[in-house]
């Protein structure tokens, strides 16, 4: 069954550009933070939070799967090591109208690997191979890897470049590096975003030895000019937690990463046009709080912004009429 508001298709469609895109994060790029942002821009790729096999094999996919037209382009991510359920759940994503299928070799957390989820999978470059080879058989749609660029104990540039090419030969051709090695044990999720050395010179090394590749950075990028400069060496950069907490950062991507023309819209114009969504997700009996929880980071260096966060996470509780409410927030806004 495809879900709500997408598309079905068996048309082998074009490749998303991966020049800018928002990283997949738990908790945070679902459905509601992702159609907030292509307000902001319309050109960024963006991605799902990780959905395991599991999921969407055993659970309800169409709710895992659903998503707006208007968040294209849009790549689901996806966690497994079973290269049959990978396969079936890659096809599931082309029935339900994805532009982009990735496979996540770069989680540390103690829960994925214990199902061998993640960035665990790098030891076994033969088994990311083998999935990655069932994937793109399963669909038509680019089937790509996210990972790190070692993890303990297999932390070498001959270990990576070998992992690498193990998953070239599959077929892969866009790998996202997030720039760090993973240590699986002793080191929180967080801890392993922050802790390890951003190590910029080994992705690009990467590249330089693959140069028929796709390669796009990530890791610890926090402005559209430290893109620019990567671009000058990688293929694409992708952002995590700066886009989510300072969204408006995506206002200029169009302009300044892609060369678009059209205007960059004012914070005031990206929440406002968030109105129509919001009434329908009201209507279906959807709270304001799912949706106003993403665009806290709207709120940053005005006076009046701290006031901002507190409508949108405090006060959205306690309004008999949300709508006023998001309303006056919209209002806080003008002129910021």
């Amino acid at each position: 069954m495809t879900p709500d508001n997408t598309t079905s298709t068996t048309i082998s469609p074009p490749a998303p550009s991966r020049r800018f895109s928002v990283a997949p994060m738990m908790d945070w790029t679902d459905r509601h933070c992702r159609f907030f942002l292509r307000q902001l821009s319309k050109q960024a790729l963006l991605y799902t939070e990780m959905v395991t096999t599991g999921a969407l094999l055993k659970g309800d996919h169409a709710r895992f799967l659903r998503h707006a037209e208007d968040e294209h382009p849009l790549a689901l991510q996806l966690g497994g090591s079973v290269p049959s359920e990978l396969a079936a759940c890659a096809r599931m994503a082309g029935e339900a109208g994805y532009d982009e299928v990735n496979l996540n070799v770069g989680c540390p957390s103690d829960r994925v690997q214990n199902n061998m989820i993640g960035a665990c999978l790098m030891a076994h470059p033969a088994l990311v191979a083998e999935c990655v080879a069932a994937m793109r058989e399963a669909t038509a749609v680019p089937v790509t890897v996210k990972h790190r660029i070692g993890i303990n104990g297999r932390d070498s540039y001959a270990e990576l470049c070998d992992f690498v090419g193990q998953v070239r030969d599959a077929g892969c051709r866009s790998f996202t590096v997030h720039a760090r090695i993973a240590i699986l044990e002793g080191l929180s999720p967080k801890e392993n975003r922050e802790v390890p050395p951003l190590r910029y010179e080994v992705a690009a090394q990467l590249k330089r030895d693959f140069p028929d590749l796709e390669i796009i950075l990530n890791g610890g990028i926090k402005t559209l000019e430290a893109c620019q400069e990567h671009l000058l060496t990688f293929d694409g950069v992708m952002l995590g937690r700066e886009a989510y907490h300072n969204p408006y950062l995506l206002a200029a991507v169009d302009s300044t990463l892609f060369g678009a023309a059209t205007p960059i819209p004012s914070r005031a114009e990206a929440l406002a046009a968030m109105r129509p969504y919001i009434e329908r997700h009201l209507a279906e009996g959807g709270a304001l709080h799912h949706v106003t929880r993403h665009v806290l980071g709207l709120g940053q260096g005005f006076k009046g912004a701290r006031r901002f966060r507190q409508l949108l996470s405090v006060d959205v509780h306690k309004v008999a009429d949300p709508l006023a409410l998001f309303d006056q927030a919209v209002e806080m806004l003008v002129g910021h």
